[in-house]
């Protein structure tokens, strides 16, 4: 049985009978002579070396022109949000199969989820969808912005999400926004260490959202990055994510209402170490994920590679089980066997508070759903 055998083939490669995680931080280098550098200066809290230099650090790896670190992910895009323009009442087209964290943002901007089906190649927005939504239920006005036809609402963004750092049609993706006039935001939360074509995501639009949660590929404990087009863009969203004090020696005078979303320097510490073990971490990654699909070859599992036009991050590694019974007995019997593994999220809709969002037709995201895993997927050295 192919369940049992994968117990195995899991433990031999992170060498151990001990309950293994789907993906546990791992700190391998200065993590610790950093994070007691904040400690010994007290600069633990938003001002302090390490915060610029984490920012530094992103904008290097990632080329983007500005990286404003944040509090964590969902603040991230958040102000990615903002900073595009989204407000109250606003329709933003997403993707049904992402987590909660995506929707969340929208729902206390008082903006509105329009939910979009999800192509089988990157498991992300699909283009196709996204188009065949649009003729069939939006306008163009007379302003030049795409208007929903019934209710006359603004559709001000669209957000595909890397989904387990597996890039989407992005070319395809910005042809559709360019035709009706609607912004990209990118929620690269899940995709550090991914590229499309050679170009790392979430440098695409003109603003989109990093996560450093304790289970993505680096972590600083609760983290995130606006990822900004512009050097000018970039400084503004700096402002608004730090409460948009204007600098004075003593007195607090706010020129527009901000946040106050800044990345704690403590936590920054950590993301500085992180990143310098980033490179080491995607190459042990990407061999992992090359062991699990020669394990699935010939199976009835199908292990999901990188789309052909991009380098993923494997992220989280997945499988698509034959069925939802089968997906329902692998997830019980490697769980109680002390290997984690976890089903797809509920899709949004399902979800009470998006229940009544407005959608297209789903069949891609229902049939992953019912039968995508997630399988443990930790940085390890392999031989």
């Amino acid at each position: 049985m192919i369940t049992s055998k994968l117990i195995k083939f899991v433990q031999d490669i992170y060498q151990t009978k001990n309950f293994i995680p789907l993906h546990a931080p791992t700190f391998a280098g200065n993590e610790k002579e950093y994070v007691n550098n904040t400690l010994d200066s007290t600069f633990v809290s938003s001002v302090g070396k390490y915060v610029d230099q984490f920012e530094q650090q992103i904008e290097a790896f990632t080329g983007t022109s500005k990286a404003i670190a944040t509090v964590n992910g969902t603040a991230a895009l958040h102000t990615a949000l903002y900073m595009t323009g989204v407000k109250a009442g606003d329709l933003v087209i997403t993707q049904a199969l992402t987590f909660v964290a995506t929707c969340n943002a929208l729902y206390h901007m008082g903006a509105e989820p329009v939910f979009v089906d999800v192509s089988k190649t990157s498991l992300g927005l699909c283009p196709k969808a996204l188009d065949a939504y649009l003729e069939d239920n939006a306008f163009i006005n007379n302003d030049g912005f795409s208007q929903h036809k019934l209710t006359k609402q603004v559709f001000r963004a669209v957000v595909p999400m890397h989904t387990f750092g597996h890039p989407v049609e992005l070319d395809e993706l910005i042809t559709v926004c360019n035709k009706w006039n609607i912004t990209l935001v990118e929620d690269a939360a899940e995709s550090l260490g991914s590229f499309y074509k050679g170009q790392h995501t979430g440098t695409f639009g003109p603003f989109s959202a990093v996560s450093f949660n304790g289970n993505k590929v680096i972590t600083t404990g609760g983290g995130g990055m606006v990822l900004c087009k512009t050097v000018e863009d970039g400084m503004h969203t700096k402002h608004v994510t730090t409460t948009a004090k204007v600098a004075h020696p003593f007195e607090f005078f706010h020129d527009e209402a901000g946040f106050n979303y800044r990345l704690p320097n403590l936590n920054a510490a950590l993301g500085c170490a992180q990143m310098e073990v980033l490179p080491k971490y995607l190459e042990q990654k990407r061999v992992l994920a090359q062991h699990y699909n020669s394990f699935f070859e010939n199976s009835d599992f199908t292990f999901v590679v990188e789309p052909e036009y991009a380098r993923s991050n494997y992220w989280l590694n997945a499988i698509i089980c034959p069925d939802s019974e089968i997906r329902d007995d692998f997830i019980k019997y490697t769980n109680a066997n002390g290997v984690m593994t976890r089903p797809i999220w509920k899709l949004m809709h399902r979800l009470p508070m998006f229940e009544n969002s407005k959608r297209g037709a789903l069949p891609n995201s229902e049939w992953l759903e019912s039968c995508l895993v997630n399988i443990p997927s930790s940085p390890t050295i392999i031989k």
